[in-house]
């Protein structure tokens, strides 16, 4: 039996944070492999203008993984084209892998509202929750959190150091021309250089 961490988001684009949170999770819930899972419209993003493709999106996750052995990249919410609620996925998932412990990766910030997900019961059928907190001293909050939820599913939590860049910001500066190649991986900025993504738009 494997321990997979699904790890979702809209990865627009997928930036040195999200690997610093992979590596953090890897370590802290012995994760066996990570698999990223790119939102085709996020629940919580509905009215965000899409400002790169999903197959872009797509493309950087792979180039992305290239960099941990440990981790890929799957197209199933993409492949749906529709809002992309995570109880849908985790069910998917636990078909693929019906013997194996799935743990999906949170941050802080999700997991702290995470009673307001669409059918967050279901999810918690279905797979475990790994969270990990990027923030300083939010770990009694999470506890407290991780107590509530303790009678639904397993819940692991873990510190990881503090990583602060957003998606935003990276398609900010790139549109004011700015230097933004230290918060990707190589490969991501290449590809973003090469189809000139978020140059005129964040």
């Amino acid at each position: 039996m494997q321990r997979i961490g699904l790890f979702g988001g809209s990865f627009n684009p997928i930036h040195n944070g999200h690997l610093h949170l992979i590596r953090a999770a890897k370590e802290s819930f012995s994760l066996d492999r990570v698999i990223l899972i790119p939102a085709r419209v996020s629940p919580f993003k509905q009215n965000q203008k899409e400002t790169a493709t999903p197959a872009d999106r797509l493309a950087m996750c792979r180039l992305a993984a290239e960099e941990l052995p440990f981790c890929s990249a799957d197209a199933f919410e993409l492949e749906r084209n529709q809002v992309s609620y995570t109880c849908y996925t985790a069910a998917h998932f636990r078909q693929q892998y019906p013997v194996d412990e799935l743990v999906l990766l949170l941050g802080s910030d999700m997991f702290l509202s995470f009673q307001k997900w669409y059918r967050w019961q279901d999810i918690l059928s279905h797979v475990s929750l790994g969270v990990v907190s990027r923030e300083a001293d939010d770990r009694e909050q999470l506890e407290k959190q991780r107590n509530l939820l303790l009678q639904f599913g397993k819940i692991y939590l873990c510190n990881a150091r503090p990583y602060t860049i957003s998606s935003t910001k990276i398609r900010e500066s790139i549109q004011n021309r700015e230097d933004f190649s230290c918060y990707l991986p190589k490969k991501v900025v290449q590809y973003i250089v090469r189809h000139h993504l978020y140059e005129d738009q964040i």
